[in-house]
């Protein structure tokens, strides 16, 4: 079973990112996420009903020294732990929130190949009940390619509390929750992803594919891999931001590798 969007130790609930040329950027991704006859994605970038997923700011002074990539945020057992960890494995922190207390609350990270992410508790779940893998307009995959899969699955093991598990490809990884569910795959750099960075691609569904590919190109994007059968693809927003799309009732995910 395959889920990143989950309450608890491992899951992802939300990424944001802040750009430059903001209101160009926020009109690509609402004509890019909201197309077919029932948009998955609101136009002001929340869910169908109305949770926030995404986040798109502007790039303020503030947010200088965070990389242009959209960052997932994880959720962590103590997130304090977590960012002094990062470090100690040859990552980096760049920003680290507390409360008035003292407490760590979020902090911003970057892994030792380069892909930034988020650090946050675990986030109580007030669904009622309601199935996590029914919801729509959520974060459905994540995928990150670099040149030492080993090293970094040990990485996200010792940070976020995944654990590494084969896939059956050939040097690739899938990263497990604590309950055994997958949230994210790891594979090496190959010729099927050249060009894509070592940075988290988040995986985003679409109700109609191809007219979404048709938004990016006109918005100024690129449309970078696309797999066979045409239901899922990277892109580059126009930025030089990368992001996944991929058609929300295609039953499996394509590998990027």
């Amino acid at each position: 079973m395959r889920n990143s969007f989950f309450h608890g130790v491992g899951g992802v609930l939300s990424a944001d990112i802040a750009v430059p040329d903001h209101e160009r950027e926020l009109g690509f991704y609402t004509k890019v996420l909201t197309t077919g006859q029932a948009p998955l994605w609101r136009d002001d970038l929340t869910n169908n009903q109305g949770t926030p997923v995404i986040g798109l700011g502007a790039r303020s002074p503030e947010y200088e020294a965070l990389p242009l990539q959209w960052m997932p945020h994880f959720q962590v057992t103590d997130v304090a732990a977590s960012a002094a960890r990062t470090v100690e494995l040859g990552g980096q922190e760049l920003m680290h929130g507390k409360g008035g207390d003292g407490q760590s609350q979020w902090a911003v990270l970057i892994d030792p190949a380069g892909a930034a992410f988020g650090v946050i508790p675990v986030v109580v779940d007030e669904s009622q009940g309601a199935s996590q893998l029914d919801r729509t307009g959520c974060i459905s995959w994540l995928s990150l390619a670099v040149s030492d899969v080993a090293s970094i699955c040990e990485f996200y093991e010792q940070v976020v509390g995944w654990s590494a598990a084969p896939t059956g490809i050939e040097g690739e990884r899938e990263m497990r929750r604590p309950d055994g569910v997958a949230a994210a795959e790891i594979c090496p750099l190959s010729d099927n992803n050249e060009g894509i960075p070592s940075v988290w691609i988040l995986h985003l569904p679409v109700d109609d594919f191809a007219e979404s590919l048709r938004k990016v190109r006109e918005g100024g994007g690129e449309v970078v891999w696309e797999a066979t059968g045409a239901r899922h693809a990277v892109i580059r927003d126009p930025v030089g931001v990368y992001v996944a799309l991929r058609l929300t009732s295609a039953a499996r995910r394509p590998h990027m590798q």
